[in-house]
């Protein structure tokens, strides 16, 4: 049976990918590796700390000690760090979101992220630009951050969580050819949401299938 360790900063970005597993590989043993105090470092700093690092590094120790198959990152602000992590992991190590954001880059040149927590829009925005550059490809990218819209989630308000990205998802659909969610944890608010004029990306799925592909090459 293939074993797959998820490493969680927030409880909320847990549900989205653990039922996306039941649905896409339910023969798949999936581990769940939480540390929400680092989802509360993370809104105090602008960047990664050495402190966050370690804890990182802690919870895919434990993974690894799990004898995990492959790993899957489900918070998007430590991507820029999984080619220096994968160096040092016995298990193939990816990002939740890196398959959407390449997946972004090939659809379309016009990109609206999303995000809810500060670092992750910047960073996803990073990354695109990144990928677009490697594929000789100029993009143009909108990134949005909604911060009151994670302080409601994290209040308990899901409603008003959920109609904020709905509501900006439809702003951008105006100007972009894909919009994309930065965090698995914002997955929930379209999940009954009608379809937009242009695609709208989010990592659960996609991340799924990439992991899986990685551990059979």
């Amino acid at each position: 049976m293939i074993k797959i360790g998820l490493i969680h900063t927030t409880a909320n970005s847990m549900q989205p990918i653990n039922e996306a597993f039941r649905e896409l590989a339910p023969e798949v043993k999936v581990l769940n590796f939480l540390d929400e105090g680092l989802m509360e470092e993370i809104n105090h700093h602008t960047g990664i700390t050495p402190t966050m690092v370690r804890r990182l590094l802690a919870l895919l120790d434990n993974a690894e000690k799990a004898k995990v198959d492959g790993i899957l990152l489900t918070c998007s602000v430590f991507s820029p760090y999984v080619e220096d992590i994968r160096k040092f992991m016995a298990a193939p190590v990816l990002s939740a979101d890196m398959a959407m954001l390449e997946k972004a880059v090939q659809m379309g040149t016009k990109i609206g992220v999303i995000a809810t927590v500060e670092t992750a829009g910047p960073t996803s925005e990073g990354l695109l630009k990144a990928i677009a550059k490697r594929q000789q490809k100029n993009i143009t990218v909108h990134t949005h951050v909604l911060t009151e819209a994670f302080t409601a989630l994290k209040n308990g308000d899901a409603n008003l969580h959920n109609k904020m990205i709905q509501q900006k998802a439809l702003d951008l659909a105006a100007e972009s050819d894909i919009v994309l969610l930065a965090q698995m944890s914002m997955t929930r608010a379209v999940k009954d949401f009608g379809p937009l004029r242009v695609p709208l990306l989010t990592s659960p799925e996609i991340s799924v299938k990439a992991i899986l592909a990685e551990i059979k090459q």
